[in-house]
């Protein structure tokens, strides 16, 4: 028996896309296995053939709760124990994955999440058909059956050097709510691979029924196959814009001057209370006062701006409210800027980028703001520099902060390959960049 790995497919693979986009490309899909061929088609409705990167559909904040008030949370010791654990050490992924495609747990050893991370394989992005063509997670759930994807077989280049076998759960009611999916190299389509996921899918849906038999089982999967998530935590969006967007379960809020920065100040240092300057987050109205006015500010007027932002939200009909003794927004909203700065920590470097939208409140001359604009953007540039790769270096030049950054200018230089079309654009702005030194 073989499987989606063999070289005469792979072959194939290869030459279909070398002719995709061209007239008469649909007999080049009649060499690849007929799953494949028709999520190509489908793919070809969507999608321009090429490195396609899946989109980061939930940020860490709202991914968090979403995934807590998931059906399939309840699920996930199940899949931990027959597929994660007998995977350690074998450099396999084990991801699972929503009804709409959006990755929401990804569990594997260190390298094999590294390797992953390149092709943007980590929780909150979207590996749906429409977002990123064929794949086995994508495919599975367009075709609502169990399915192997293997190297060129992907519509995405990006995704060429894995392979990977996935197959869609359901809840006791029928109701599609997700996908179990493992990636890797060739191992993961290996003969066995599609019936060892299918019967940890099948264990997890028979613990999924027992659990409504109970009366135990977690709440219903949202109805909506909205794009987005439920926003169920509330969460503070500043970076890349003059002012700000409060969005919980009840809408939004847009704040601006003053109020936007009060706001951003107490969303910052809630969102970690390792950074707060108060044990149980927020801040005391001196040290407010002066992240908000500086050294030289009077907690008077700190006051009057709480007070009118305070009636500014009981007015919007938000569920959220300024307290005080330290000052406060509860529920505690997510923070864009927070999320950034973590995701450059653990290393994911193209989810940070993707998130930020530019530099924090760009206008505010705010102490407290100018601090954390600078850790931001300070923290992003440095890991660009040091451990990006090509691609993510050169998008991080688009951003208008980067336009003149001479150092990340010659170090996309130094690291793009010798036939890369953008070392042409990277050499042209250093041109430009010197004949305005010179002159």
């Amino acid at each position: 028996m073989t499987t989606p790995a063999q070289p005469a497919l792979q072959r194939s693979a290869r030459a279909a896309h070398g002719v995709l986009g061209d007239v008469g490309a649909g007999s080049a899909l009649d060499l690849l296995r007929p799953v494949v061929g028709d999520s190509w088609r489908r793919s070809l409705g969507f999608l321009t053939p090429g490195r396609i990167e899946p989109p980061v559909a939930l940020a860490s904040g709202d991914l968090a709760a979403y995934l807590r008030d998931h059906p399939l949370s309840a699920v996930l010791p199940v899949i931990t124990r027959l597929l994660v654990e007998p995977a350690r050490d074998t450099g396999l992924l084990v991801a699972v994955g929503d009804a709409d495609g959006r990755l929401l747990w990804v569990e594997g050893d260190d390298d094999a999440v590294r390797r992953a991370e390149a092709m943007a394989f980590v929780p909150g992005a979207d590996w749906s058909e429409r977002a990123v063509g064929t794949s086995a997670p994508g495919t599975a759930l367009a075709t609502g059956r169990g399915v192997q994807v293997s190297g060129a077989e992907h519509f995405s280049e990006i995704a060429h050097r894995f392979s990977c076998t996935a197959s869609p759960i359901h809840g006791p009611d029928g109701r599609l709510l997700g996908v179990v999916d493992i990636t890797g190299g060739p191992e993961a389509v290996a003969v066995h691979s599609l019936s060892l996921v299918s019967a940890a899918v099948a264990a997890a849906e028979a613990e999924l029924r027992l659990a409504a038999f109970r009366g135990d089982a977690p709440r219903s999967a949202p109805a909506s196959r909205s794009r987005t998530a439920p926003a169920k935590t509330p969460t503070l969006s500043a970076l890349g814009r003059d002012d700000v967007e409060l969005a919980c379960a009840g809408g939004t809020l847009t704040l601006t001057g003053r109020h936007a920065e009060i706001a951003t100040l107490l969303a910052w240092h809630q969102s970690s209370k390792h950074h707060s300057r108060h044990p149980g987050g927020g801040l005391s109205a001196d040290a407010l006062a002066v992240e908000l006015l500086g050294e030289d500010a009077r907690t008077v007027t700190l006051r009057a701006e709480i007070a009118r932002l305070r009636h500014v939200l009981r007015g919007s009909g938000l569920d959220l409210e300024l307290a005080s003794r330290p000052y406060r927004l509860e529920p505690a909203p997510g923070c864009d800027a927070r999320n950034v700065l973590e995701l450059v920590g653990q290393g994911r470097y193209r989810q940070a980028l993707a998130l930020y939208h530019g530099l924090l409140l760009p206008r505010s001359d705010a102490p407290g703001i100018r601090a954390i604009r600078g850790e931001v953007s300070g923290a992003l540039r440095e890991a660009m520099l040091a451990d990006a790769g090509p691609e993510v270096l050169t998008d991080y030049l688009e951003l208008p902060e980067a336009a003149e950054d001479v150092d990340a200018l010659a170090t996309a230089l130094r690291i793009l390959p010798p036939r890369s079309p953008r070392r042409a654009v990277v050499l042209s702005r250093l041109d430009r960049l010197d004949a305005q030194r010179r002159s």
